[in-house]
């Protein structure tokens, strides 16, 4: 196989010596290939010989070449460097020492560095590309050289400005908030300086929405992102702008990732929706203002949205959300009204049982007597109806189950049924409580 390699080569050369021998290399065409007719026309042949090697992967061959061309004419070709980037990363695979292996790595971020430096001005393939390119290179081949891979992505990053590689931020910052983590050459300061004065380059790439994810998962999760350091971060930027909408979404979604519970915070989420309001907003607040114990302004939110939500789907959630905020709060009233908007709208759906089940057995014990104890006949039914609904991963289902039981052992007694002149199997209509009007079965515990 090297023999025919070798072969191909030879031909590919006699036919590069050939087809020159044509050529006036006095034409100022060819000027940036050398000062004299014969170093122009020794520099593009050793052009194409470097082509030939790297194409045959002789990389010691491609290797000479491309120092000849490099000290001999250094601008005259882009694709010099693109060569030789691909004969270095090849020498790094093929190193049998560290010391070796770093001499080419030195190599190879040269190749960048020259390439910038005679062709920075490329219309499509300048600077930005070429260092983005080189960070990337950077990352890959020097690991563990911290300070150097930053460095390498900020000038990219500089060089890129609103137009840097979506990526390409993204790579750099997950680094950086890695060696927030890990060492003590970054400050929390800096975490978000580079977290405000990057996350502009996401709104000028809409499209680029899942590595904006990335990113703000990033700063979410390097532990700079405290409560007390975003609301240093965003609390200027909100009193110059209040009205901002990206603003204040960037503020929440941060805010709320980190477990804010702060006044602040609960401010910028209300200014929020109150510029855009929304279900999945409001189930948002409604959670928040739950966890504070807030539960008339978490059931406030909630019915609002219920004005402008259209679809089903959304409102039968919203519904859900409500009963059970209601059902927290003990008013179960206003729970199991919630939980029958929410049955109607999703027959299917085995939560808005489980809360009338609930309310059904709350409201047994305002009843009283034999009329308490048959209500938790209807409760029980209610919450069977919950478990064959529920999915086996459902947060409600181990609580539905022991629910069952202790309303079992709440039904009367066969005697207290025969004193009442009820027959066991018989229809039943319950009469007050929450569960005034279901119609259920007759049993004894």
């Amino acid at each position: 196989m090297k023999n025919v390699k070798f072969l191909l080569a030879a031909a590919s050369a006699l036919f590069a010596v050939a087809t020159m021998a044509q050529q006036d290399f006095n034409s100022p065409q060819y000027a940036k290939w050398g000062v004299t007719p014969e170093e122009r026309e020794q520099n593009i042949l050793n052009s194409n010989f470097l082509k030939e090697s790297c194409d045959n992967r002789d990389y010691n061959a491609a290797a000479h070449y491309l120092k000849e061309l490099i000290d001999a004419c250094p601008a005259a070709s882009e694709n010099t460097y693109v060569r030789g980037a691909v004969v270095y990363k090849n020498k790094i695979n093929r190193a049998k020492s560290m010391a070796e292996k770093n001499i080419y790595v030195d190599s190879l971020l040269l190749m960048y560095d020259l390439r910038n430096q005679y062709f920075g001005d490329h219309a499509k393939r300048g600077s930005a590309y070429i260092l983005d390119r080189k960070a990337r290179e950077y990352l890959t081949y020097r690991p563990n050289d911290r300070a150097g891979i930053r460095e390498a992505f900020r000038t990219a990053i500089e060089a890129g400005g609103a137009a840097t590689d979506p990526e390409t931020v993204v790579a750099y910052f997950s680094n950086l908030c890695e060696d927030y983590k890990n060492t003590d050459e970054v400050m929390p300061d800096e975490i978000i300086a580079e977290y405000d004065r990057l996350a502009p380059i996401f709104v000028a790439n809409p499209e680029a929405a899942e590595y904006k994810s990335q990113f703000d998962a990033a700063f979410g999760l390097s532990g700079a992102a405290s409560c007390e350091n975003l609301e240093s971060l965003f609390k200027s930027k909100l009193a110059a702008a209040p009205d901002d909408e990206a603003l204040l979404a960037q503020a929440v979604a941060l805010m709320s990732r980190a477990k804010c519970d702060g006044d602040f915070y609960f401010s910028i989420a209300e200014k929020y929706y109150a510029v855009k309001p929304s279900s999945e907003t409001a189930m948002f607040l409604a959670q928040a203002f739950q966890n504070k114990g807030d539960y008339a302004k978490a059931t406030t939110y909630l019915n609002e949205a219920l004005v402008s939500e259209e679809d089903p789907a959304e409102r039968e959630m919203l519904y859900v959300r409500i009963a059970l905020i209601n059902l927290v709060a003990n008013d179960v009233q206003a729970a199991a009204a919630a939980a029958r908007q929410a049955r109607d709208l999703n027959p299917e759906d085995g939560v808005p049982y489980y809360v009338l089940a609930q309310c059904y057995a709350v409201s047994a014990a305002h009843c009283g007597g034999f009329a308490g104890q048959t209500t938790f006949w209807a409760a029980y039914d209610t919450m069977a109806k919950a478990i064959e609904l529920l999915p086996k991963d459902s947060e409600y289902l181990d609580s539905a189950r022991t629910s069952l039981g202790a309303f079992r052992s709440r039904f009367p007694t066969s005697e207290e049924c025969f004193f009442n002149e009820l027959k066991e199997g018989a229809r039943y209509t319950v009469s007050c409580g929450t569960a005034a009007g279901v119609a259920t079965t007759v049993r004894a515990r």
